[in-house]
């Protein structure tokens, strides 16, 4: 697995990286074992904070710099580089601040003796990321489990191992204890190995419906605990009620933040046969506007996909669905006149249930359209999905779009907007997008030992 920065806009490989020795390998496992059980674990939360606080304005400190080190990796636009790592910052700040109150010990009521549920935390976690949020992705896995007493090791995405390594760096600068934060540069198989060995507690991934398998897999022939955050195919459901210019302008947001490249991207659109013709009105002319370019350049508004291996499969995914009967309302072909991996926006109508690219998630600027009768079929086609990551409703009468939400089989639902993520907000889906909770309180949760202590 080759570890090489290529500059999506150029497609220049612009750095190289060596993977690990089996036994460098080793040493960094021990080393993080040995701050574990001699320095983290043993430290209080007014100690922990201190260090993540810090990490948490270096972010701040350096954010045209980590923002550039994203576009230059992923693609992403400038802005959207520099939201990301205010982001992050803000998720670190969060964990440092409500770490403890979170994991504060449970009183419980028993006829005979006392009884208390205390958290404490599991030791070393190996989490697998992916390169579309190289700074975020890492900080909603490391901050909570940070603050909770572990130590992680992070194997990320290999087209951003600069990211990788400058958030290392970060932490390390922060004061994090060597052995804390540990940025692993592996194989396949190095990954399986890690996931074997007895000093790893728990495993997070965030990746693809593949990924996650062979790593639950893993994780469950070892009986460790493992959490999975994986893809997603948005229902993006528009009533006859709803504020039109609203619902627009959120689809526009939700279908091409990072290039459509997000698990929680709003992907199918599904709107009511009364405002069916207005919304796509809208909604192609809007798409339309988007211009590519450089996305060091603050006047781009379309970013390149993140690989022409990425674009490839998009386009590809498009011919199928428009050979098996889909019809192409706009775009569906690669922008032409600038070097990089850019996909026009694209919007695909007349997708029926026998069409292969039905249930498959377009990881990128591809809008699935799809006019229902109404709020009951709308809803069923929304829940039609393997997936089942977010959804939004979009309606004037917010109980009713609650009670919609309700409805739809998913980890997360948003009346009135796309999707968004916020540091106390819960991150996590159903069925085929995963399970388990990152962000807020429940993020935190998820590897500390709930022990009871009871007293006769």
């Amino acid at each position: 697995m080759a570890y090489r920065s290529t500059n999506p806009y150029t497609n220049k490989v612009e750095k190289s990286f060596e993977e690990l020795s089996d036994e460098q390998l080793q040493a960094k496992l021990q080393g993080a074992q040995d701050c574990f059980d001699n320095v983290w674990r043993g430290q209080s939360f007014a100690q922990r904070k201190l260090v993540l606080k810090r990490a948490a304005a270096l972010m701040r400190e350096r954010q045209q710099d980590l923002a550039r080190l994203a576009t230059l990796e992923m693609g992403k636009l400038i802005g959207q580089s520099a939201g990301e790592v205010a982001l992050s910052a803000a998720i670190i700040d969060y964990y440092a601040d409500h770490a403890e109150a979170f994991l504060l010990p449970e009183s419980l009521k028993t006829d005979k003796g006392q009884a208390v549920v205390e958290s404490s935390p599991l030791g070393v976690l190996f989490g697998v990321e992916p390169w579309n949020y190289p700074y975020y992705q890492v900080a909603r896995f490391a901050a909570p489990n940070l603050m909770a007493g572990n130590v992680v090791m992070v194997k990320h995405a290999s087209n951003v191992p600069q990211c990788a390594l400058a958030f290392e760096q970060l932490m390390h600068d922060a004061g994090l204890p060597v052995g804390g934060y540990t940025n692993l540069f592996v194989s396949k198989d190095q990954v399986a190995a890690l996931i074997d060995d007895k000093r790893v507690r728990g495993v997070a991934l965030t990746g693809s419906e593949a990924a996650g398998a062979v790593v639950a897999a893993r994780a469950g022939q070892n009986l460790k605990k493992s959490t999975l955050e994986l893809g997603g195919s948005d229902a993006f459901i528009v009533l006859e009620d709803a504020d039109m210019a609203r619902a627009v302008k959120q689809a526009v947001s939700g279908r091409m933040g990072n290039a459509g490249q997000a698990c929680t991207a709003s992907k199918r659109f599904i709107v009511v046969d009364a405002v069916a013709d207005a919304f796509l009105e809208q909604f192609k002319a809007a798409l339309d506007h988007f211009k590519p370019g450089d996305p060091m350049d603050e006047r781009s508004t379309l970013a390149p996909l993140s690989s022409a291996e990425a674009l490839d499969k998009l386009l590809q995914q498009v011919q199928t669905a428009v050979q098996h009967g889909a019809r192409l309302v706009l775009g569906g072909q690669r922008a032409a006149g600038l070097p990089g991996n850019f996909m026009q926006p694209t919007i695909l109508a007349d997708i029926t249930e026998d069409n292969p690219m039905f249930s498959e998630e377009f990881f990128g600027p591809v809008a699935l359209f799809f006019r229902v009768r109404d709020e009951a079929a709308a809803v069923a086609l929304a829940n039609n999905s393997p997936y089942g990551l977010g959804g939004s409703v979009f309606t004037q009468d917010v109980e009713r779009g609650r009670r919609v939400a309700r409805r739809i089989d998913t980890g997360m639902v948003f009346v009135n907007s796309a999707a968004l993520s916020l540091p106390d907000l819960p991150f996590g889906g159903v069925k085929n997008s995963g399970y388990g909770r990152e962000l807020s309180a429940a993020g935190i949760q998820e590897f500390v030992n709930k022990k009871l202590i009871r007293v006769a």
